[in-house]
């Protein structure tokens, strides 16, 4: 039996003992989608406390009340902080608002969806949105399928871990603590890029949150079944085609200001 109230091994030899970048931390939300076992929802919170990292997102678990669970709590062991301090909600879209960069983690590939990359890659994203002062989420799936294409229709990327591809499939708590402990590394790093001049906040990109991408889709869907360009009864693939294109852009707020004017103008037909 393992004893959740002492560490299996000692981290200090790995000199994780660096103070992390608390601004960095606090812009990087961890969102775990419909899980179901409390224990893992216990050992997410551990690895998030243990890496530098706190804001952990609890969307639609399948046991209501989930952080409060007796095993959730034994295995979060000295971060039942992370636990309490958690917000569990029904809608992923509404607890990723405010996130310029959303990341779902899945090795599955699909048909439509956002644009799949590397973690490598996903690492170096990151760095740059938190170094500009927005807010980054990482999505986690449900034990038994991972994240659904619903779910990652309300993400910017879909990311991999390089992983044996004989068997790429990771638990869930394992999969959000390799990602906790590269990410932290990323973080520490210094080089040349972190001393360069920052860009005037004005001419950084401003890219539109989910809740307001989520809500435009909705708008087209609206409009092009307005001037029968969709026919409700038979969808097809329209919807989820715009869905990865729109997807693939990383539209800017203006750019959804710009679309839902298009399709105000398309009801206005009706």
């Amino acid at each position: 039996m393992i004893l959740n109230d002492s560490p299996l091994f000692d981290l200090n030899p790995f000199h994780l003992t660096a103070k992390m970048n608390t601004v960095k931390a606090n812009l990087i939300r961890w969102a775990l989608v419909e899980t179901s076992h409390p224990g893992n929802v216990g050992s997410a919170a551990r690895a998030l406390k243990t890496m530098g990292f706190e804001d952990l997102r609890l969307i639609n678990p399948k046991i209501k009340d989930v952080a409060k669970q007796a095993e959730a709590i034994a295995l979060a062991s000295g971060a039942v902080d992370i636990l309490e301090s958690s917000q569990e909600s029904n809608s992923l879209v509404a607890a990723l608002q405010d996130c310029s960069l959303v990341l779902g983690l899945t090795s599955r590939d699909r048909e439509f969806g956002p644009p799949p990359i590397n973690w490598e890659s996903a690492r170096t994203l990151i760095k740059e949105t938190v170094a500009n002062n927005q807010k980054v989420a990482l999505v986690f799936g449900t034990e038994r399928t991972g994240l659904e294409n619903e779910h990652l229709a309300s993400c910017t990327h879909r990311v991999w871990l390089d992983a044996n591809p004989a068997y790429p499939s990771l638990n869930l708590a394992q999969a959000l603590m390799v990602c906790a402990f590269t990410l932290r590394e990323a973080l520490n790093q210094t080089s040349i890029e972190d001393h360069k001049a920052k860009a005037p906040l004005e001419d950084l990109p401003d890219y539109a949150d989910p809740a307001a991408v989520s809500a435009m889709l909705e708008h087209w869907r609206e409009g092009l079944e307005a001037i029968g360009y969709l026919d409700p009864a038979h969808p097809k693939k329209l919807m989820p085609r715009l869905q990865a294109l729109f997807s693939r852009s990383r539209l800017h707020k203006e750019e959804v200001d710009l679309l839902r004017g298009i399709a105000k103008q398309m009801l206005l037909r009706k």
